[in-house]
């Protein structure tokens, strides 16, 4: 992953992902409203220093009672040229939901509008191709809005992508859990060791590689078919 964004850079192709929720304490979905470079200022991996230090203050009082939380991850894909992925078997956000599934504790993914989408009419959600003048490519277009993150009919549009990956809680708790033995009989279970309350801050670097060797197989793809 991390071979493959030093691969991306050079192509001018960008992949942030950041801590967006943490049990109830979550960000504003629009990542365009924060700074990103701050997602490495502070131990969540939260852009919003006054949300990351309530999510700090969340984790640390779970870990104190022995439980675990969940939360959400949201990536950003920048620079990402039009054309990548298929109309229909191997469909970028297909690749990307997949590779994000791959991920240990992952529960959801959702891309674009996701489901806040489904309130929205369709003539609220499309997203209408415009000339663009500051464009020096051909075809010269963009859209007026990005409901579709940045992929359309499975292929990239040039605009960003975003999407958002959900985390359990951690299964493996410090506190006694009913369970059964090897007999099935009833019992309790303690575990011991070392184990993270929330594995959000410790995701958002797999999140990153996994969209960033996603992203640069398809643009090798695309390549490959142009020859």
């Amino acid at each position: 992953g991390a071979l493959a964004k030093l691969v991306l850079k050079q192509l001018g192709i960008s992949v942030q992902a950041y801590t967006s929720q943490v049990g109830d304490i979550s960000l504003e979905r629009d990542y365009r409203l924060y700074d990103l470079s701050l997602t490495e200022t502070n131990a969540v991996r939260c852009p919003d220093a006054a949300k990351a230090a309530e999510m700090e203050a969340l984790i640390t009082k779970v870990k104190g009672e022995g439980d675990t939380i969940g939360g959400i991850i949201t990536c950003v894909i920048k620079g990402c040229p039009a054309g990548l992925g298929e109309p229909e078997f191997g469909k970028l956000h297909a690749a990307l939901g997949a590779a994000m599934l791959s991920i240990n504790a992952v529960k959801g993914f959702e891309y674009g509008e996701g489901f806040s989408g489904v309130t929205m009419r369709g003539s609220e959600q499309n997203d209408i191709f415009v000339p663009n003048s500051e464009s020096s490519e051909s075809p010269c277009l963009s859209t007026k809005t990005n409901h579709s993150g940045g992929i359309q009919g499975g292929i990239s549009n040039g605009q960003d992508i975003y999407f958002r990956v959900a985390f359990k809680p951690v299964a493996t708790l410090l506190k006694e859990q009913d369970t059964v033995d090897l007999e099935g009989n009833p019992t309790t279970l303690t575990a011991k060791g070392r184990h993270d309350p929330c594995v959000l801050p410790r995701a958002v670097p797999v999140v990153e590689a996994m969209a960033a060797m996603t992203i640069l197989d398809h643009f090798m793809l695309n390549q490959s078919k142009k020859v």
